[in-house]
């Protein structure tokens, strides 16, 4: 673990120097940080500093034989192992192994999803995807939140209230990893081409009234396992630009009616007379785009008149 934990050290550190000398693609690294005590706390194994027993143990370097509770077996002989140490002071091993490439047949062509907070995800297709309620967890940790500011540092309550909310946020992720991995799944199963947009979630988090919902959603994540998904199965993934006008133009005639507030839900097009659902609108718009069979605008058609629009 700790020659592993060295190599990790000279990693973060390689891409701190290439980040700031500008050859590391994406997003700025900052100096790398220790870990606190109380964070999620890792250590890797290789072939060397783990083995299989026959009778479902695993021996570790410097620790000896634990027995897991294995969630599926193995597919492969493993070539590491992560002992990975949540906040909650759960212990989780996980391997690495190699798997055969598995080929599933798309039932459609493409599909666009347009992501929200009300409704996590409408599709082009019509369907739609509730997002889990976390609101009753929100209150158990907000309480005990509340209740470890009154603690003094270092006491022993505290300490277990800080593992009481750590295992609800635990809880809230695994919800939320579930619904995304089960959603994602499908879609890439049953799709050739899975289409996005590329949203503005740092952007959309500077709005104090939304930031909480927003921050719950997993938007990034879900978008991550979708393009990785889709890789695996030789599918194509597409992510259009933020700034497609998907709200402002009709789905099926492409006439556009420029902006429209967040409170208006349903809209009827003054140039064909189609009535149905904004976000399902900007799903197929999404789709279109991906695909590139977007139609022409026509704004000019009907010169100073906008959509038709209702509120729920």
């Amino acid at each position: 673990p700790l020659q592993q934990s060295v190599a990790d050290l000279e990693t973060a550190f390689k891409n701190f120097f290439d980040s700031c000398k500008g050859s590391r693609k994406g997003r700025k690294v900052g100096y790398p940080k220790f870990k606190k005590k109380t964070n999620s706390q890792s250590a890797r194994l290789t072939l060397r500093g783990f083995s299989m027993k026959e009778d479902g143990g695993v021996y570790l370097a410097k620790i000896g034989v634990v027995n897991p509770i294995w969630s599926r077996t193995l597919p492969s002989e493993p070539s590491s192992v992560t002992v990975i140490k949540d906040c909650a002071n759960r212990y989780f091993l996980s391997f690495v192994v190699e798997i055969e490439p598995s080929r599933v047949d798309a039932k459609n062509q493409s599909i666009g999803i347009d992501l929200g907070i009300k409704t996590f995800a409408v599709m082009s297709n019509g369907e739609t995807a509730q997002s889990p309620s976390y609101k009753k967890l929100d209150r158990k940790i907000r309480r005990l939140q509340r209740k470890l500011a009154r603690q003094p540092r270092d006491s022993k309550r505290r300490n277990k209230t800080r593992i009481q909310i750590a295992k609800l946020h635990n809880q809230i992720a695994d919800i939320r990893k579930d619904f995304l991995h089960k959603l994602s799944t499908k879609i890439v199963n049953e799709n050739q081409v899975i289409v996005l947009e590329d949203l503005n979630v740092s952007g959309m988090l500077k709005n104090r009234k939304l930031s909480r919902a927003i921050s719950q959603q997993g938007w990034y994540e879900f978008r991550v396992l979708c393009e990785a998904k889709s890789e695996k199965l030789g599918r194509e993934f597409r992510v259009i630009s933020r700034w497609e006008p998907t709200s402002q133009v009709c789905a099926d005639c492409g006439f556009k009616w420029g902006k429209l507030d967040l409170s208006i839900r349903e809209l009827i097009c003054l140039n064909c007379g189609v009535h149905q659902d904004r976000d399902l609108n900007a799903a197929r718009n999404i789709n279109k785009v991906g695909i590139g069979h977007c139609h022409d605008s026509k704004r000019t058609q009907r010169e100073g008149k906008t959509a038709c629009s209702t509120s729920q």
